[in-house]
C-alpha cells in the first residue's frame, strides 16, 4: 500500500442498478475518476467500511463527498464499524451527516444498499473491529468478502453458502501474531467453503515476490474451484 505496488482504491459492485464501494483506501478517488469504462461517484449509493485501518478508509470522507454531490445532494448509505466513527473517527462527523443513512455493523445482522442484501455473519479477528459480508441479490450468484483477519475455524461455516468468494491474503506464508491471512489459510478457507469461484486480493510483498497470479492454475487443480488472483483494475462479470 505504501509503495502502491499493488492500488489500494477499494472494490465496486455495480449489481441490477445498484452501486456499492467497498474499503476506499489511499487513492480510490483517482482510480474511480481514470477508471476506463468511466465510474461515477455521484451514482454511487453506498459504501461499505470494513474497519477503520487507513488502507481501508483513507479517501472514504471524500468519497463521500462525491457520492453525495459535496454534500448539496444527501444520499447514499454509509455501513460501518462503530469505531470508524467514534474518537478518534477515521470518518468525519461532517461527512456521515452528508448520507441518507449511516448504519454500524454488526456481526449476525442485515442491511439493505437499495435491492443489494448484505448480510454480516461474524466479527472477524484483527487489530481493529472488523466486519465482512455475504452479499444477495436477484439474478446472481451470492458473494461473500472475507477482509483483513487472522484464521479461525468458524470462518467457514458463516461463509459456507458463499457461490465466490473475495478474500484477503496478504502472506504467503503463516505468521503467527500478526492478524492477517496467509495462502495456505486461505486455501483451507476456501476448500471449506467450496464456492464456484475465489477472487485472492490484498496482497502483501511475500505474496508479490512469490507471483501468486502464476500459481493460481496448480492452485485451481488442486481444490477444484477457480481461483483468480485479482489485479489493479480487473473487472468481473457476475
Amino acid at each position: 500500500m505504501i509503495r502502491q505496488l499493488r492500488a489500494s482504491g477499494g472494490i465496486w459492485f455495480e449489481i441490477n442498478d445498484t452501486k456499492l464501494l467497498v474499503d476506499p483506501g489511499p487513492g480510490s478517488l483517482v482510480r474511480v475518476n481514470k477508471s476506463r469504462p468511466p465510474l461515477k461517484l455521484s451514482e454511487l449509493d453506498g459504501i461499505f467500511i470494513s474497519h477503520k485501518h487507513i488502507d481501508h478508509t483513507n479517501d472514504v470522507n471524500v468519497i463521500i463527498e462525491a457520492m453525495t454531490d459535496g454534500g448539496f445532494k444527501k444520499k447514499g448509505v454509509l455501513l460501518c464499524p462503530a469505531e470508524a466513527i467514534e474518537n478518534p473517527p477515521v470518518i468525519f462527523p461532517y461527512a456521515a451527516e452528508l448520507v441518507e443513512k449511516v448504519e454500524i455493523l454488526k456481526e449476525h445482522s442485515q442491511y439493505f444498499v437499495k435491492n443489494l442484501k448484505l448480510g454480516v455473519p461474524l466479527k472477524l479477528r484483527h487489530l481493529a473491529e472488523t466486519y465482512g459480508f455475504i452479499l444477495e441479490s436477484d439474478g446472481i450468484p451470492s458473494i461473500g468478502y472475507i477482509p483483513d483477519t487472522e484464521f479461525f475455524p468458524e470462518i467457514i461455516d458463516a461463509y459456507s453458502k458463499t457461490k465466490i468468494v473475495i478474500i484477503n491474503v496478504v502472506f504467503s506464508q503463516p505468521r503467527p501474531g500478526i492478524m492477517h491471512l496467509s495462502l495456505p489459510e486461505a486455501l483451507e478457507i476456501i476448500s471449506g467453503i467450496k464456492p464456484q469461484k475465489a477472487i485472492l486480493t490484498h496482497f502483501g510483498m511475500t505474496m508479490l515476490k512469490e507471483r501468486i497470479w502464476e500459481k493460481t492454475g496448480q492452485l485451481s487443480e488442486k481444490l477444484s474451484i477457480d481461483i483468480i488472483a485479482a489485479s489493479d483494475g480487473m473487472t468481473f462479470e457476475l
